[in-house]
């Protein structure tokens, strides 16, 4: 019986997974259609240009085998409240044989305005989706998301994010990117969020940093994990400014569920702490055929919570998990996550209605005293329940 150490549990500043952290696929219908020190420190800056900046090469993005996109996230960086609206630009380009169609594109709220392209996209051609965040909601964090519908048989929308932070005044560099550093360069985390990732396709975001230091940064970036690119605009940091750091993630199947993917920083030829890039990698249903969706696995569990009574810090907590296979295909788990150190049995391959367990043991002795809950995330082949929570909950007195 395989047992699986911790779950591949890490401690990390990215948030546990949920389902909730999965982000839904957009359903809605469109009437007429089918995201160590350095040196001395430099200068306050003030809010940066919302103008696009120019870019070295450009890593396209697929959305689909017909659609290419440069990028699925602007992050604005710091911006004040008397800077006015900030626009950004997303290029899409037309890599099918068909003319392409973007159908609409909505805004998750009214303090952003978006155009796009009426006109088909001609085979081998590019149209551009511009996004203003009207800046008008005060000093705030804010991630816009955008929803945009296009056609193809078999398609479905896909989301694009507006990122940033609204200040009052300017805001000294060591305050909005002090908290974590690599030699002179200032970030907010060094955790990055990428999102969720379909196999066969690759996810992008991006992220503002900054340089720290009084003289100009030159940032190279080595011991890269293999699914990963990783690159700054621009570069050199200029000191005292900032830069957008830009990541790409691709997709593996022998990685499933809530991965890290590494990059080393080496600034001005001096090698630094790693930072982490994290995505949630699961099964990509669209490539699947109607029948092999309709006759796939449904797994259903006896319990999504396992209560246990008040126990004592420092004695072991065991759940079992039981589940019957609804569906007419095999079960099968890709990957189970765990946001606490335990102990797993392999999740079991179940056939057509029959049942399986596995067992979960969780040690206490880190655990604080009083209510607790753990969390375990399933990666599945079901397309009706492709993520699944299932929880372990009591006191520890």
């Amino acid at each position: 019986m395989l047992m699986l150490p911790s779950c591949r549990w890490r401690r990390s500043s990215a948030p546990a997974v949920m389902a909730e952290d999965i982000e839904a696929d957009t359903t809605a219908t469109v009437p007429g259609t089918a995201e160590e020190t350095g040196s001395e420190e430099a200068p306050p800056s003030t809010s940066k240009s919302a103008v696009p900046e120019p870019k070295a090469a450009t890593v396209w993005i697929n959305i689909n085998d017909s659609l290419q996109i440069d990028k699925t996230v602007h992050d604005f960086g710091d911006i004040l409240t008397t800077g006015g609206p900030q626009k950004c630009f997303f290029t899409i380009l037309n890599r099918g044989t068909a003319p392409l169609t973007l159908f609409e594109v909505i805004s998750s709220c009214g303090c952003t305005e978006v155009d796009w392209p009426r006109k088909p996209i001609a085979p081998g051609g590019k149209g551009t989706i511009s996004a203003t965040f009207k800046n008008e909601d005060g000093p705030v964090p804010f991630d816009k998301v955008l929803t945009v519908y296009y056609s193809g048989e078999g398609t479905k929308p896909f989301l694009l994010h507006l990122r940033g932070v609204v200040h009052e005044k300017p805001v000294p560099l060591s305050e909005s990117y002090g908290a974590f550093r690599r030699g002179p360069l200032g970030f907010k985390e060094v955790s990055m969020k990428t999102g969720n990732l379909e196999q066969g396709e690759v996810r992008s975001a991006q992220a503002t940093i900054a340089n720290l230091g009084t003289t100009g940064a030159k940032v190279t970036f080595t011991e890269t994990d293999p699914q990963l690119t990783v690159s700054l605009n621009p570069n050199p940091v200029p000191a005292g400014g900032t830069a957008t750091l830009t990541w790409t993630v691709s997709s593996d199947r022998s990685r499933w569920g809530k991965n890290y993917y590494l990059a080393t920083p080496v600034v001005n030829g001096k090698s630094t702490e790693p930072i982490e890039f994290w995505a949630i990698t699961k099964e990509n249903f669209a490539t699947w055929t109607e029948a092999e969706r309709r006759d796939a696995s449904q797994p259903i569990f006896t319990q999504s919570t396992f209560v246990f009574d008040t126990q004592p810090r420092g004695k072991e907590i065991t759940a079992v998990f039981t589940l019957t296979n609804k569906g007419k295909s095999p079960f099968h788990c890709y990957s189970i996550d765990s946001d606490t150190p335990c102990t797993i049995e392999e999740v079991p391959d179940v056939s057509p209605g029959e049942q399986g367990s596995f067992k979960v043991t969780v040690p206490t002795e880190g655990l604080p005293s009083g209510e607790t809950t753990v969390i375990l995330t399933l990666i599945t082949n079901s397309p009706l329940r492709p993520v699944i929570n299932l929880f372990i909950v009591g006191i520890l007195a």
